[in-house]
């Protein structure tokens, strides 16, 4: 796979956030910061994103952790419903491993 530059342009606004590394490039977290709005909006996945800055893709979801990103955001209703769908995927386990026996 070939290697491709490229170039960010941002308002000062934000360019103050990203802090530069020995070359006077982003560090890595700054670029994984400006990549951030892009993951969030699903434009790109957070293994592209990880692709882009040259990492693996734990290494990316740990970076965001240690920022306070989670890699999952659920609200309790969403957890709850997930909650209920497993319970009842083992009630219909169940029924069934017991009609088959």
């Amino acid at each position: 796979m070939a290697n491709m530059e490229i170039t960010l342009t941002v308002s000062q606004n934000v360019a103050r956030y990203v802090k530069v590394d020995a070359d006077g490039g982003p560090d890595l977290r700054g670029r994984a910061m400006l990549l951030y709005p892009a993951i969030a909006d699903m434009t790109i996945s957070h293994g592209r994103a990880a692709e882009l800055l040259g990492i693996p893709k734990w290494d990316l979801i740990e970076l965001y952790a240690s920022m306070g990103i989670p890699y999952l955001s659920q609200t309790w209703e969403e957890a709850q419903e997930d909650s209920r769908a497993i319970e009842e995927a083992m009630r219909l386990d169940k029924t069934l491993a017991g009609e088959l026996a």
